[in-house]
């Protein structure tokens, strides 16, 4: 009896599987057949445009000499150091296989304040700062996100996969690693994907989007910005995009609008036994097991990333193989 159940339920999660592929599929071939829309202004556009801004500190030889399969994107406010030391020595470690770099806007307090001298002496000795010439605020995030996806494009175009990852997330490199060596090579997508999002009009509320910057009443399928996973490829894709995509201050979303323009859909990465969504974008208590079975767990403060990665670098539990993309 209780065989018979079990084959019951394998034979629910099969179908639910095919069931999400199949939709996955439907939806974005309709994506594809999306009109174009027109293009921005030159005013509209010069708030995105990578002609509008500076570096300050670059590292445009990153990849000279090497082609990375992974590169992990940290944006990362010009204070918090404590935060890009503890990536250093964990998931962010130099690799044979990966690259991690940071980037950053202006602090406050301007280029000639005390935490603009300590980035770059921190630059000095680790070569791993990239800083632009805008201010560092929630406000710029997505402006922050272009000019990554324009760097990348231009610095580093012979990477294979790029994670654009948030500096306090927990990321299982380990289990990463493996599920891109069976991912697409080319305009491929992953995280935690949210597709009932809505502009929310209250002026109060952090993620105000007005009317006249967004008069849709929904947005299209994107991923949340704690972090996700694409095909390097996507990254001039995307840039290109923006030039027909007016600026809303919500990153990830608009990263999924610039998606909609070249008829790209994000993925699902999710474990059917457990059914699960393996980009955790809300906080759980650490323990070794679940988290070897997630690829990012978010809200991992500097000094708990380094007492987690303690322990979970140590022998670890096998992750769910049954995974769909």
């Amino acid at each position: 009896m209780r065989r018979s159940f079990s084959w019951r339920l394998l034979k629910l999660f099969t179908a639910l599987a095919i069931f999400v592929v199949s939709a996955q599929i439907l939806v974005s071939t309709r994506s594809k057949q999306a009109a174009k829309p027109l293009p921005l202004s030159v005013e509209e556009y010069r708030i995105l445009s990578p002609l509008t801004y500076q570096y300050v500190l670059n590292q445009p030889a990153a990849c000279r000499y090497r082609s990375p399969f992974l590169l992990f994107m940290v944006p990362v406010a010009p204070h918090e150091a404590a935060a890009r030391e503890a990536i250093r020595t964990t998931w962010g470690a130099p690799g044979q296989d990966t690259l991690t770099l940071f980037y950053a806007g202006l602090p406050e307090e301007g280029r000639a304040s005390g935490i603009q001298e300590a980035l770059e002496e921190e630059n000095r000795k680790h070569a791993d700062i990239i800083q632009m010439n805008f201010q560092d605020s929630y406000q710029n995030l997505t402006i922050k996100t272009m000019m990554m996806m324009n760097w990348l494009a231009t610095h580093c175009p012979n990477a294979s996969y790029v994670m654009k990852v948030d500096s306090d997330i927990f990321v299982n490199v380990f289990y990463l690693m493996r599920r891109l060596r069976g991912s697409p090579r080319r305009g491929f997508i992953t995280g935690s994907v949210i597709t009932d999002g809505k502009p929310r009009r209250d002026r109060d509320s952090k993620w105000h989007v007005s009317e006249e910057a967004y008069p849709e009443d929904s947005f299209p399928p994107y991923v949340s910005g704690a972090g996700y996973v694409f095909s390097a490829d996507l990254a001039g894709r995307i840039s290109w995009a923006s030039r027909y995509v007016r600026m809303i201050p919500l990153e990830d979303v608009y990263v999924g609008l610039c998606l909609r323009v070249v008829g790209v859909r994000p993925v699902y990465s999710l474990t059917l036994l457990p059914f699960r969504n393996l980009f955790e974008v809300g906080k759980l208590e650490y323990n070794r097991c679940t988290f070897s079975r997630l690829l990012i767990v978010n809200g991992v403060k500097p000094s708990k990333l380094l007492q987690v990665w303690q322990d979970f670098s140590k022998e670890k539990c096998s992750p769910m193989l049954l995974i769909i993309d």
